[in-house]
């Protein structure tokens, strides 16, 4: 039983941290953490940018909940700090490998799921500007770019 509850409490701090990172993309780094998140809306040739802080930023909850549970003996802290650790893998690959192909892997992956999340993502990028972008979200995909007839949004 324990398990499963387990694995329920990694499951829902994986979904919750879509909206945790849908809120910090749309009002911290596209608010008044821009200063960091500016150069990954500019073109540029190097292949680190100020904007890798944010992944570091979000690993030391999930380190310290790691830590804390296995310290305290705490099961809560340790599996949500796991989900935590697993939502930062899925972002990773989602978004630096699949979508902007920081890692030259994938790159000819073609299913509904890469083209919809391409889709939402270069829309967002349309914008170089602080305001004005759509599609905070990373992992979970709006139903509108999943649809075939978005011509008009690109």
């Amino acid at each position: 039983m324990n398990i499963l509850l387990n694995i329920l409490i990694v499951t829902i701090t994986f979904f919750f941290m879509e909206f945790v990172a849908w809120f910090t993309h749309k009002y911290v780094m596209h608010g008044f953490m821009w200063f960091l998140h500016r150069d990954h809306h500019e073109p540029h040739d190097s292949f680190l940018e100020k904007n890798d802080w944010f992944a570091f930023m979000f690993a030391i909850p999930s380190a310290l909940l790691w830590y804390l549970g296995v310290a305290h003996d705490n099961d809560l802290m340790f599996y949500i700090g796991i989900g935590i650790a697993i939502y930062g893998v899925a972002y990773f690959l989602v978004h630096d490998v699949i979508v902007h192909q920081r890692v030259k892997i994938l790159r000819n992956w073609n299913n509904p799921y890469v083209r919809a999340i391409r889709r939402a993502h270069k829309i967002h990028h349309k914008k170089l500007a602080k305001e004005g972008a759509e599609s905070f979200g990373f992992v979970i995909v709006p139903k509108k770019y999943w649809e075939k007839k978005t011509s008009s949004l690109l």
